[in-house]
């Protein structure tokens, strides 16, 4: 099993100065992880989601991680990829430019968003938005592997022209796309495409996920891309010696992300301004049943919280679902930076060693 990190740039009171320092913060964070032997951080593209997810413009931010670090690897999770959002041509100039800087350590991954505050934003065709994801996923390897590129298509049409740069990873950098429920999993792998996925349900529900998605990958015969057979999900993480500190801040931590991710995904609204969500630590009793109730029978696998051995439990759960890579969302928008640092450095030391 692969262990990373996955970067939504939340923050739960964003003023100027607290969001520049969210950025700072979270490179230091992808640096550490670096020493620490993470296997890779995973950054979002969103635009708009106040609180939720401040990363717009995730190939800057890759590009100066790139550049403060020597191994770890860095994916896009995933870049928005119909027309409005990013024009094909764009994106793979700038995923091999970014290819190139680190010595061909990108993961690339591509997605539709499904949120109104997104869509409405860059005035995107809702209707057409999985055709025209389909579309841009056929070009977009092709640029990395033609030395001229011409297409013609319901959307696309472009003359003969010289992409370049290309990237260093041959025949291109690996391919994920996003998807949540087991049929968009099985979808996802009959592309051939690595999946990406949020952490959600029990675990009989994430290992039919899986079980979809490797039945699905194994018939999957791409004819752009190289098959990638990797399904990679991203539970909410904080992992203390101190296990009541890491659940009274982590599950705080968790129901920020949960909930602002509802409001702007699954309310049917666009949110504007504060959103009405709970930012405060959970009540004596509620934290004392939730800690009680973890790795239980019947129990959601849809995060690692506590001290190193309720997270090598928690792991162990993912790992007999079949998952390939953790994608650990430390950085959420109620806990501190010195904590996911403490974090960071706890989980590489006392539960990682136990999985390779």
């Amino acid at each position: 099993m692969k262990f990373s990190l996955f970067f939504e740039m939340q923050i739960a009171d964003p003023t100027r100065q607290t969001e520049a320092q969210l950025f700072r913060d979270s490179v230091e964070q992808a640096v550490l992880a670096d020493t620490l032997g993470y296997d890779g951080i995973w950054v979002v593209e969103h635009h708009g989601l106040r609180e939720y997810s401040h990363s717009s413009a995730p190939e800057v931010f890759l590009a100066y991680v790139a550049a403060r670090t020597q191994r770890i690897r860095l994916g896009h999770g995933v870049t928005l990829t119909p027309q409005r959002y990013n024009h094909p041509l764009r994106i793979a100039e700038r995923i091999a430019t970014l290819d190139i800087l680190s010595g061909g350590r990108v993961n690339w991954g591509s997605g539709k968003s499904s949120s109104l505050v997104e869509q409405m934003a860059f005035e995107v065709s809702i209707p057409q938005l999985h055709e025209q994801w389909l579309e841009a996923l056929e070009m977009i390897p092709r640029m990395w592997q033609s030395d001229v590129f011409e297409f013609k298509g319901k959307y696309y049409k472009i003359p003969p022209t010289q992409v370049i740069p290309k990237p260093v990873q041959q025949p291109h950098p690996p391919m994920f796309a996003a998807c949540s429920k087991p049929e968009s999993a099985a979808a996802v792998g009959a592309l051939g495409l690595g999946a990406l996925n949020f952490a959600v349900g029990s675990d009989q529900y994430l290992a039919e996920k899986v079980r979809a998605y490797r039945e699905a990958v194994g018939r999957a015969k791409p004819t752009g891309w190289q098959k990638n057979n990797h399904f990679a999900c991203s539970p909410p993480t904080l992992v203390l010696d101190d296990d009541r500190k890491a659940c009274e801040y982590g599950l705080r931590g968790a129901r920020f992300f949960g909930e602002s991710m509802f409001q702007y995904y699954l309310s049917g609204t666009r949110p504007i301004g504060r959103l009405a969500i709970p930012r405060d630590f959970l009540p004596e009793d509620d934290l004392r049943e939730a800690m009680a109730y973890r790795n239980q029978p019947g129990s959601p696998a849809g995060y690692i919280i506590g001290d190193p051995e309720h997270a090598r439990e928690s792991v162990r759960r993912f790992a007999d679902a079949g998952i390939d890579e953790l994608l650990m969302v430390m950085q959420l928008g109620t806990v501190p930076h010195e904590l996911v640092m403490e974090s960071l450095r706890t989980f590489a030391e006392k539960v990682i060693p136990h999985f390779r």
